[in-house]
């Protein structure tokens, strides 16, 4: 019916159709002339007919409950999406989640006239008061006329005061074009505002684009896009299916389907009313009755639920905007219970309830522009001196500092190691690590060792030349200084008063890289060979971020180890100093000038005034060298099946690929000598050392890759590395103890070998366990001296050769022979040899009998014996035997002698010197020993006479 929302036209309308007796009236969109309409409708009809309104959702309506027909509405339906009620409930439960205390409810005039004209807006808007009043929500309310006022004033005028803005009754195109002006106003940029906005449907170009609009500028549509994103919208949930929301668009008045809707519900009630009566026979407070609490299906399929005071249960969805601009469904909340049962706002921003600065900006201090622009002047002027004065300031410190010389060292100040401490420090080495350290002569073993300010340190001596510092130099001087790093060896100073000029750096004891590598005691497994990896990188890595820029000459050989196995690399800056260093072999027809080069980039190489500090990708290159030797530890530049030498090697590395069938030369690495990580690694090194410069990493890249290899490794930290380079240390210690234990017992039975040779075997044992020994009596002993007839004159037609070839000859076979009887071979002298038995194991009076029998052994073997450069010639061996006591004993330190004392010794060799060839002397004390033996023949020579010497003989051994 279209009353024109006036209650007197809408009362005669119904009083006329009264006359017809109506079951049911549709209609009636305006509240004002529903409530008329509403009053008189249980009078209609047979008691009352059941009027089905899609309108009817203010306070006034729904907060009456319907009991009985003597309810004042209660044939009233409320059938449609606009449930003021239910809406305000939703706004409410989200203002209290946020705390926001403040909103501007406002409508534009001459909205959604198809529902009420210019009062529906004024009947929702009274509707949230009502649900605001009952809390402690302030808010401000009133309509704004469209043709008096713009957008931009509508927004300069409200939103100082509050930061929601609800917007109420506004049609989408209105709700675009205020969202454009919204975020030229910046009211979009800080999030402190936020629109809420109502709308029954969903009638935007693009439904899940509300922003868009095909026939509007692309700037507009950007700004659009913008104000929507502060823009939430209430929908009744059945406008949120989007896709199915674009195709409706056909279907003309939204009302429409509410109406439709109507018509089904109650033909659907009539029909169960029906099965056993006439549509006549029912009356009007049946049906009502009857619909109430029931769900029916709807025009598209949905169900439509009726609760028990005839009202349809809507539920109602909040839509935002996610970042691409797509409205999303945020939160859903359901009337039948009044619960939100979705909320997910996702990134979505809600502001608090008051600006930070409040409102009109009372909460933050005002300035003047003039004063403004005042402060910032001297605010820019004083930072300008700010700065100003640091960098004066810190270039004076600087120069200061590189005047200051704090790296100068006095002569006088170095304590140098004495001789027989440096010595001391060599000798606790083995004899083996020492054959086994390093031929290049750079480890620092070998170095000047002394101590600087109770530092011990290596010192570098440099060539004796006078050197005038410039500005750049003293600067390069107090760089060195400044560096620290662990994986640098420290620069403590350096001295320059010629002829004493010098270096002073860390000391590492434990020499070179290149030391540790050809060392075969070192057992380096796969983590400590990464370690070691490591710390060069880490080192080149500062060092190429200092002042210093680049190395130039590094090498394995400059790469020292500490005591606690942390590499330390050496020997980089100061080129100046260096550059005139002639230590280095000059010679280029040596094996190690040309090793020296096996680390040189390709293009240095190639360079004929290559830079004294080198390159940084040079030193990359030179990195890549000693990996390989550390991985492979076959030397720098090993090639496996080939014998070049270094010259050799340097000349085709020089000359790149054209000189190698079209490769550049490069070491080779097995992967025999690594684990797994064999192709990783050498992809690497690859890298390091390719032809081209450019394509080189940088040592941060390698550092970072390096890492990232080593912890696939081991995940270990600091400690956990050094603890485990000190273990294997200590087992590498243990191992080289054990076999120095080995060697000293092998060298110390050698020792004994020769000392039992020259000693008796008990005396020596008393010498070796460190007793004395005292001189001893024995009371009978057996002496014999022997001698060559002619030896004399055969020494002279020999030559001293010849005569040393017969000796050793005639000895050894003597030697042979002594060593199985029971005597003890004192000495020989020339040609004289002299045997004892008797001492210094006593053996009764068989030493008689063992003398004896070697005599006779020794005399048939002289027979036998042939002279080599005269083998015609016989040797005429001349004997002399005697038995007495004696004294012996042990004389001198240095080098112990075994002598006898006694006139027994004198008449033995007395005996020898007058006996005969061929034969043996004995003395007639020898004689009756032998007879109580009685095992020989002897022969009575006769009376000769001999010579007596009135002193003691003295023999030693």
């Amino acid at each position: 019916m279209n009353d024109g929302c006036l209650s007197e036209i809408a009362l005669g309308q119904i009083i006329d159709a009264n006359e017809w007796c109506p079951h049911v009236i549709f209609g009636h969109t305006c509240d004002y002339t529903l409530a008329s309409v509403g009053r008189i409708a249980k009078i209609l009809g047979k008691s009352g007919a059941p009027l089905l309104s899609p309108s009817g959702f203010t306070y006034d309506f729904t907060s009456i409950k319907k009991v009985s027909m003597e309810d004042e509405f209660y044939h009233l339906f409320n059938i449609g999406s606009a449930g003021y009620a239910s809406f305000a409930e939703f706004l409410h439960l989200i203002a209290d989640s946020y705390g926001w205390k403040r909103f501007a409810l406002m409508y534009l005039r001459n909205e959604l006239s198809e529902i009420a004209g210019d009062q529906a807006c004024h009947l929702l808007q009274s509707t949230l008061i009502l649900e605001f009043s009952a809390s402690e929500i302030d808010y401000q309310s009133g309509d704004v006329e469209l043709l008096n006022i713009t957008y931009d004033a509508l927004l300069k005028e409200k939103y100082y005061y509050v930061i929601l803005v609800v917007l109420t009754c506004a049609s989408h195109m209105n709700i675009r074009n205020l969202a454009i002006q919204a975020a030229k106003l910046g009211m979009m940029d800080q999030g402190e505002y936020l629109f809420l906005n109502f709308a029954l449907y969903n009638n935007a170009h693009e439904p899940d684009k509300p922003w868009y609009d095909p026939n509007d500028t692309e700037e507009n549509n950007t700004l659009a896009k913008k104000g929507f994103s502060s823009i939430l919208t209430f929908y009744p949930y059945r406008e949120t299916d989007f896709d199915k929301v674009k195709t409706q668009s056909f279907r003309g008045s939204f009302y429409l389907d509410d109406i439709y809707n109507s018509m089904l519900m109650y033909v659907q009630a009539i029909e169960n009313l029906t099965s056993n009566a006439s549509v006549d026979s029912l009356r009007g407070c049946d049906i009502t009755r009857y619909m109430m609490g029931k769900s029916y299906q709807g025009l598209y399929d949905e169900e439509i639920l009726i609760n028990c005071n005839a009202q349809k249960v809507v539920n109602y969805a909040l839509v935002a905007q996610d970042e691409n601009g797509i409205s999303k469904v945020i939160g859903v909340y359901s009337a039948g219970n009044k619960t939100v049962i979705k909320w997910d706002p996702g990134n979505i921003t809600f502001p608090p309830d008051v600006p930070e600065c409040g409102y009109d900006l009372s909460k933050c201090p005002t300035y003047d522009k003039v004063n403004i622009l005042f402060i910032s002047l001297i605010s820019v002027i004083c930072v300008g001196l700010l700065i100003v004065a640091t960098v004066i300031y810190r270039h004076y410190k600087l120069k200061a500092e590189i005047y200051s010389r704090a790296w100068k060292v006095n002569y006088d100040e170095i304590a140098f190691l004495s001789k027989e401490r440096r010595s001391s420090i060599h000798s606790i080495m083995p004899l083996k690590e020492m054959d086994e350290m390093s031929l290049a002569g750079d480890s620092q073993l070998f170095a000047q060792i002394g101590y600087y300010k109770s530092i011990r340190v290596a010192i570098k001596k440099l060539p004796d030349i006078k050197v005038n510092l410039n500005h750049k130099q003293l600067y390069e001087l107090k760089v060195m200084k400044d560096l620290s790093n662990d994986n640098l060896v420290k620069f403590y100073g350096a001295c320059i008063d010629s002829p004493n000029n010098c270096l002073l750096i860390e000391y590492c004891p434990r020499g070179s890289l290149q030391d540790i590598l050809e060392n075969p005691q070192y057992n380096l497994d796969w983590a400590f060979r990464m370690s070691l990896i490591m710390d060069v990188a880490r080192g080149m890595n500062y060092l190429h971020d200092s002042d210093v820029k680049s190395h130039g000459a590094l090498k394995s050989s400059n790469c020292l180890v500490d005591s606690r196995f942390v590499l330390k690399i050496c020997d980089f800056g100061l080129q100046f100093l260096r550059g005139n260093d002639k230590t280095e072999d000059s010679d280029e027809n040596t094996y190690q000038y040309w090793r020296r080069f096996l680390w040189t980039a390709p293009e240095l190489l190639r360079d004929k005034n290559p830079p004294p500090a080198g390159t940084q990708k040079g030193d990359v290159y030179s990195f890549a060298i000693i990996m390989e030797e550390i991985i492979m530890r076959e030397g720098a530049f090993y090639l496996k099946d080939s014998i070049l030498e270094p010259k050799e090697i340097i000349d085709i590395v020089r000359k790149g690929a054209d000189a190698n069938d079209g490769v550049p030369l490069r070491p080779t690495i097995s992967s025999e000598n690594v684990n797994e990580q064999v192709d990783e690694i050498t992809s690497l090194i690859e890298k390091c050392w390719s032809e081209d410069p450019h394509e080189r990493p940088d040592f941060s890249t390698l550092k970072a890759k390096l890492r990232q290899l080593s912890r696939k490794e081991n995940d270990m930290n600091l400690l956990d590395n050094l603890l485990t380079r000190m273990e294997q240390y200590a087992n590498n210690l243990e191992a080289l103890v054990q076999d120095r234990t080995k060697d000293y017992l092998e060298e110390k039975r050698k020792c004994e070998e020769v000392l039992y040779q020259l000693l008796p075997k008990s005396v020596a044992q008393q010498l070796i366990m460190g007793e004395s020994v005292t001189a001893e009596a024995f009371d009978s002993v057996t002496i014999y001296f022997s001698d060559i007839v002619g030896f004399t004159a055969l020494s002279a037609e020999s030559t001293p050769l010849q005569v040393v070839d017969l000796l050793n000859d005639l000895y050894g076979l003597f030697d042979s022979r002594v060593e199985h009887y029971e005597v003890y071979k004192v000495e020989t002298i020339g040609d004289a040899y002299m045997v004892v038995s008797g001492l210094p194991e006593r053996n009764g009076l068989k030493h008689a009998f063992e003398i004896s029998r070697l005599a006779l052994d020794l005399l048939g073997a002289i027979k036998q014996f042939k002279i080599r450069h005269r083998p015609e010639s016989p040797l005429l061996l001349r004997i002399g035997l005697h038995s007495g006591p004696v004294v012996a004993g042990v004389v001198g330190h240095k080098m112990p002698r075994y002598c006898l004392f006694g006139d027994t010794v004198n008449t033995a060799s007395r005996m020898e010197q007058n006996g005969l060839p061929l034969k043996i002397h004995i003395s007639e004390a020898t004689k009756k020993i032998l007879d109580k033996v009685g095992r020989f023949d002897v022969e009575l020579r006769g009376e000769i006479e001999m010579k007596v010497m009135p002193l003691i003989l003295l023999t030693c051994a």
